[in-house]
């Protein structure tokens, strides 16, 4: 899974800081304090000291190269004296905002409540080294909240756990070709998975009242999200259905409507399978916790050359992928996930019909 437009979003603009003396003439101890005190700390860190070392936010770093301010110049009043965009639109002599300490000391409130809420947990991410204490103790957020009570829930639901090896050249050859008109990974494999589920109906199904289970009509795909401030899971509706291509649409469409907060309760909540791809980050293999009222999650690892037995009895370099699948064992059996993992195995090794 950055700071954009943050300082241009916040209220209350305060008036430009006193000048800063010449750096080439610092004060004598002695002197006067200045008659107006400047909200604006002096830091002793490299990136205040026109070193080469220069550290400051990317939007700082961007509004720099748009008012052509050497950043190496500029004193950071930031954590650790990083460089905020205040610092360089002070520099510019620019109406500078209100402090990057101000909006850290904003109230924290739900995420998916506020559009700017990207922009405003970015800025609480990046002040937090100068205002967490250990030993101290901090609520947690709406979104924060929702999540704890999800996992306490699923703590309730009996799980199991199965495993299975995926060969991914094919699927990876079709994405390098198909890549180029929008074409998304995680839209292959949701429709992958979809396509899977369409043939093991009891894979999709959910047990909501411990009571009864329901084959859901729709086999919706939700999939893990990681934003500021915690996860969500965007929901591709009737998966199977849709070609790819429009699927991929659909799917960036979400993203860009998380990452901004502005998801709709049913493009978050009505998902019947969830995946999980932890793989874009490296990690090869993981376990995925069942969200209430679902039947199973599907934990995707990287996908990695590996060295393999070919059916000539030689050796060969095939590239691989790790699943793991949690499932209620309420409803669903082993053998009904082994069934559909290699369902799912054979539609990715073969990934023609991705594409109808």
């Amino acid at each position: 899974m950055g700071l954009r437009s943050l300082f241009l979003l916040l209220l209350h603009p305060r008036p430009p800081p006193s000048p800063s003396p010449a750096p080439s003439s610092p004060a004598p101890v002695a002197a006067a304090p200045s008659p107006i005190a400047s909200p604006v700390a002096v830091s002793t860190h490299p990136a205040s000291q026109g070193g080469s070392r220069v550290v400051a936010t990317p939007y700082a770093k961007k509004l720099a190269k748009e008012y052509k301010v050497d950043l190496g110049a500029v004193t950071g009043s930031g954590p650790q004296g990083r460089i905020v965009a205040s610092d360089v639109e002070a520099a510019a002599g620019k109406a500078v905002p209100v402090s990057s300490q101000a909006a850290a000391a904003t109230p924290s409130l739900p995420a998916l409540l506020i559009p700017e809420a990207t922009e405003v947990a970015s800025a609480k991410s990046s002040s937090s080294p100068a205002i967490i204490t250990p030993g101290t103790s901090e609520p947690f957020t709406g979104m924060q909240a929702a999540v704890a009570r999800n996992m306490v829930d699923s703590l309730a639901v009996p799980t199991f756990r199965v495993g299975y090896t995926i060969t991914t050249d094919a699927l990876d050859a079709l994405y390098k070709k198909i890549k180029s008109k929008g074409v998304t990974m995680s839209a292959l494999l949701a429709k992958a998975t979809a396509l899977a589920l369409a043939q093991h109906p009891v894979v999709n199904a959910s047990c909501k009242d411990g009571k009864s289970f329901t084959y859901n009509s729709n086999i919706n795909i939700a999939v893990a999200v990681a934003i500021d401030g915690g996860l969500i899971t965007p929901v591709l509706q009737d998966a199977d259905k849709m070609d790819i291509y429009s699927l991929s649409r659909k799917w960036k469409e979400l993203v860009d409507k998380a990452r901004a907060k502005q998801l709709q309760p049913q493009e978050y909540t009505t998902g019947t399978f969830t995946l999980s791809n932890l793989g874009m980050f490296g990690v090869d293999r993981f376990d995925a916790i069942l969200p209430p009222g679902s039947g199973a999650i599907m934990a995707v690892g990287a996908s990695r050359p590996m060295v393999v037995a070919t059916s000539n009895g030689l050796f060969g370099v095939k590239s691989q992928m790790q699943v793991n699948v949690t499932a209620d064992h309420r409803i669903i059996y082993g053998a009904d996930l082994a069934a559909f993992l290699q369902t799912l195995s054979k539609i990715i090794e073969d990934p023609k019909d991705l594409t109808l």
